[in-house]
């Protein structure tokens, strides 16, 4: 008998849930499009937000009439379709968790009078139930969005494919040239092979649930593939210009945001050396106007020539404004440091520290300070080294807080 009322129970319960499907669904609506940590939002019509929301629930109503409580199947479509579509909308992991507590939240709310009617056995029966087929749906939303940004990074894989080949029909004769474009690749690639690696590694480990943890390499790795993608168009864009000229790209730019976008890029190869980074940037100018790229190029380049040169202690970087007109970054580091006459020759191609425990890193091409040199000519600044063997090297470069749009590069990069 008491079995037979708690059948009765969820069915009316289920009645009951079904005739706010709606309801429910506007307030969850609401709820997201307001909430200020879901910023993927702010651009999509509540269409496009609700998305499957509405389905998941009809599901749950299915559910809480059925005698068994592990009948869930019917989420599997609208979940799978919902966690694609928000890998496509370009959500944030994070934003996704978050919707489905909202979700949770608001269910319960709305049934809150009438579940407490119900005795002890249904109400938990009850809370159980939709528990389970929120957690289910949250479990199938992100294996979706996990294979939708896999896909995306395949996607990306083929379209650098297809510009490396373009651009091997295109730059043919100039040695030097081809040396410096790798050079530039080979840190975001860099990147993109350790956080795929770490990804794929962590993947194999874990169930669906415990992916939301890795879904952040996964950015990581399309990010470092975007910045590949567009080194290698600059280049493409390099060699079919005859007189090798580039033109500044000046924009007013968040010092601090391109020191973050810097230090994503490199963190992969700052836990391979096992080394420390200290940033010391609250004296920062707030905002500059320079070439934001070509900035983080000669960051990235500084950045990873102190790690190659390091074996232990830290890298740091600081940054502070020295005038209205003038403000300064610097790399320093602990590793074996430049002896005198090498730092005269430093910034020529090719050109490398003497040694590195009697012979030098595998992957230095003494390209590095190089286009470092030429990106800092560019944006109208100054570099300088300071740097004894045995304690360490800091490299300087002060930058105008505003580059004057009449300087055009004269080499190519």
């Amino acid at each position: 008998m008491l079995v037979l009322a708690c059948l009765s129970f969820m069915k009316d319960f289920s009645q009951l849930l079904a005739s706010k499907v709606e309801s429910i669904t506007q307030q969850w609506v609401d709820t997201v499009i307001e909430d200020e940590q879901i910023k993927s939002t702010e651009h999509l019509s509540r269409q496009a937000v609700e998305n499957h929301i509405s389905d998941v629930l009809e599901a749950l109503v299915t559910v809480l009439a059925q005698t068994q409580e592990s009948d869930i199947d019917s989420i599997t479509e609208a979940s799978f379709q919902h966690g694609t579509l928000r890998a496509e909308q370009d959500f944030d992991p994070r934003e996704v968790v978050r919707e489905y507590h909202f979700l949770r939240s608001i269910i319960r709310d709305n049934i809150r009078a009438e579940l407490l009617q119900g005795t002890p056995e249904e109400i938990l029966r009850a809370v159980s139930l939709i528990d389970e087929v929120v957690d289910a749906a949250i479990a199938y939303c992100f294996k979706s969005y996990v294979e939708a940004r896999l896909d995306e990074l395949k996607q990306v894989q083929n379209e650098l494919n297809l510009t490396v080949e373009q651009l091997r029909r295109l730059v043919v004769a100039n040695q030097e040239n081809l040396s410096l474009l790798a050079h530039e690749l080979k840190t975001p690639l860099t990147s993109i092979i350790g956080y795929s690696d770490t990804y794929l590694r962590q993947y194999r480990k874990s169930n669906v649930r415990d992916t939301a943890p890795n879904l952040g390499h996964i950015e990581r790795v399309l990010s470092s593939g975007r910045q590949l993608l567009s080194l290698i168009n600059d280049a493409l864009e390099l060699s079919r210009s005859e007189a090798g000229k580039m033109e500044l790209k000046l924009a007013k730019t968040d010092i601090k945001t391109v020191i973050k976008i810097v230090v994503d890029t490199i963190h992969p190869l700052l836990e391979s050396r096992g080394l420390e980074l200290v940033l010391n940037c609250d004296d920062a100018p707030k905002e500059v106007i320079t070439d934001a790229f070509r900035l983080q190029q000669i960051l990235i380049n500084l950045v990873s020539n102190a790690i190659r040169y390091t074996e232990k202690g830290s890298v740091t970087v600081e940054c502070r404004s020295l005038s209205s007109d003038e403000w300064l970054i610097s790399v320093r580091d602990t590793g074996i440091g430049i002896v005198a006459e090498d730092q005269l020759r430093l910034f020529k191609p090719f050109e490398r520290a003497t040694v590195f425990q009697g012979k030098r890193p595998a992957d230095s091409t003494g390209l590095g300070l190089a286009i470092v040199d030429r990106l800092v000519d560019l944006l109208q600044g100054r570099i300088f080294v300071c740097s004894q063997m045995g304690e360490g090297s800091t490299f300087v470069v002060i930058m105008p807080s505003e580059v004057k749009q009449s300087a055009v590069y004269n080499s190519v990069v």
